[in-house]
């Protein structure tokens, strides 16, 4: 017997799996409270030079008078994204030389715009011109703390299980997230949110486990895209901690605050009764069956465990580098690996890249996680009709070529345009939000169970490359400068989007299909030789009481 077979006779997806389905859904909130709050902690106002000698300077114009000082120190910018150069202030020593010519020095000393965020931690410690690359870097190393805490963790749940690592990492999170919330200096505040990422991404990729190892083969696609939709109820709260706080450190304080409730979830969900089965603790998986059919009123006649030696067909161990011993899975698991990062740089990009298209940033950043919610819950149906690869090709391709379209709507459209532009953006974030939805349920099952964990901790930690490389593409439209600046980082995330869609065609389809439990499985994973979730089926109805002797 199959632990899926065992699944169907308790019930795949009754009421103890969607109240514990419900419970950790509420970790992917918090995680889009970390991940995406990057972006209000670090972001860079509008800001100028700080006028020399004038202690009252703001980036308001107080008066025709300080407006007139402002010209006469302030150089305009040679960038058409902006109306006065971010860095120079004109020397007033050399200002009336005989050559009628003004030299130009770098400040030291800024004025920000208030009009979105009152302070970020970039306007209170001044990482701009010189030191604007810190932004993007300390955002790299999150998502390297994700990378590497996604594969350490990932792999340590394989090993201690998916509960005791997921109170580990709810205890870290804890304490260095409140740490981040007073961090006086950009180093302590790149360490800190280097542990955030780890801790707190790792939970979430748990978490995700722990849902789709309790369902049915039937009612995975139920639980793995939906808790993608808390995501974007998480970057929903967001928004709404950034418009009503303005303040970078009390939208962390906020975010902090969700953490303590994980410490608990060691009292309120179970060990993976999966995991239990490939340990050999056949009695504590067995007590977990039970008590899940007992809730869905689908209890399981006769005495003893439901599993042990003699009705198991128990998987033999496995480590996440035999993935690549075998050509087909090595084949598959990297071009697993390419979606997970190029969907982490697109998704994440379109977002950080949100500040350059126009309008209101707080309605923007709404929108982009509104627009979450079709996404996802139509990839819900195309993945029961059309089966996960083709839905995910789609996702990519659709996402992809809305943001190559905007070229056209930034460099021949101008400023009557940028709806159409905001639209294209959105259609790719859609796109994004969708693939990322069905790229976790993919992966989860074309991997086997005993690499479960560690292979979908990998795929995510790949993603992170992604991650690491959104804001430099994001902003790397401010150093070309222009319309073509503004529509260049669209056009890669599109570009790449399109290319990693064509690559997973490559891939098996797993809709209907019983999640492999061995390596040898996923060898055959795909072919003829693998089980189909119908052809397998067991009338449990006419041998429920012959099976209840037998279990």
């Amino acid at each position: 017997m199959r632990f899926d077979d065992a699944l169907k006779l308790v019930g795949e997806f009754g009421l103890y799996q969607k109240r514990l389905y419900l419970i950790l859904c509420i970790v992917a909130i918090s995680n889009a409270l970390f991940m995406m709050g990057l972006i209000f902690h670090l972001y860079t106002p509008d800001h100028r030079c700080k006028i020399p000698g004038l202690e009252n300077d703001t980036w308001e114009i107080q008066s025709p008078a300080h407006a007139h000082l402002i010209n006469l120190t302030i150089p305009p910018s040679n960038m058409p994204l902006f109306e006065y150069d971010r860095c120079h202030v004109i020397d007033m020593r050399t200002s009336g030389n005989h050559s009628g010519t003004a030299g130009v020095i770098e400040c030291s000393e800024w004025v920000y715009d208030t009009s979105v965020f009152y302070v970020t931690f970039t306007s209170m410690h001044n990482l701009v011109c010189g030191d604007k690359w810190k932004t993007s870097m300390i955002q790299a190393v999150y998502f390297l703390g994700v990378l590497c805490g996604d594969l350490g963790f990932g792999m340590l749940a394989d090993v201690i299980g998916r509960r005791t690592t997921f109170t580990l990492c709810a205890v870290i999170l804890t304490g260095v997230s409140f740490g981040a919330s007073y961090a006086p200096d950009v180093i302590s505040l790149t360490i800190l949110e280097f542990m955030c990422g780890a801790a707190m991404h790792a939970a979430f990729i748990i978490a995700c486990i722990l849902s789709i190892e309790f369902v049915g083969p039937s009612k995975r696609v139920f639980v793995g895209v939906p808790i993608h939709m808390f995501f974007a109820t998480g970057i929903v709260v967001l928004s709404g901690f950034g418009y009503f706080f303005r303040n970078h450190q009390q939208v962390q304080i906020a975010t902090a605050c969700t953490c303590i409730i994980y410490m608990f979830y060691w009292w309120i969900i179970p060990e993976s009764a999966r995991w239990l089965v490939t340990q050999g603790k056949y009695k504590e998986a067995s007590a977990i069956l039970e008590n899940i059919g007992k809730v869905n009123k689908k209890a399981i006649e006769g005495e003893g465990t439901i599993f042990d030696e003699k009705t198991l067909e128990l998987p033999k161990g496995a480590q996440l580098w035999h993935l690549f011993q075998h050509r087909i899975l090595c084949i598959r698991t990297l071009i697993i690996f390419f979606n997970w990062m190029i969907v982490s740089m697109m998704y994440y990009g379109v977002t950080m890249h949100a500040r350059y298209l126009g309008g209101n940033f707080f309605l923007n950043f709404f929108i982009m996680a509104v627009v979450e919610y079709p996404a996802n819950s139509s990839t819900i149906y195309f993945l029961e009709r059309f089966g996960r690869k083709k839905t995910h090709c789609a996702c990519m391709f659709v996402g992809g070529i809305a943001c190559l379209l905007t070229i056209f709507t930034v460099l021949y459209g101008g400023a009557e345009m940028e709806p159409a532009t905001i639209t294209l953006a959105v259609i790719g974030k859609m796109g994004s939000a969708a693939a990322f939805g069905v790229i976790y349920t993919f992966s989860e099952e074309l991997f086997p169970t005993v690499v479960r964990n560690g292979g979908l901790g990998a795929s995510s930690s790949v993603a992170r490359i992604g991650g690491m490389l959104a804001p430099y593409v994001a902003k790397s439209g401010e150093e070309i400068g222009g319309d073509f600046g503004k529509a260049f980082p669209l056009v890669v995330f599109g570009a790449v989007s399109i290319l990693a869609g064509c690559l997973a065609l490559v891939l098996p389809e797993t809709l209907h299909k019983k999640l492999p439990e061995t390596i040898e499985d996923a060898k055959i994973f795909g072919s003829e030789k693998h089980p189909v979730y119908e052809s397998v089926e067991i009338d449990y109805k006419d041998k429920e009481e012959e099976n209840g002797k037998l279990l």
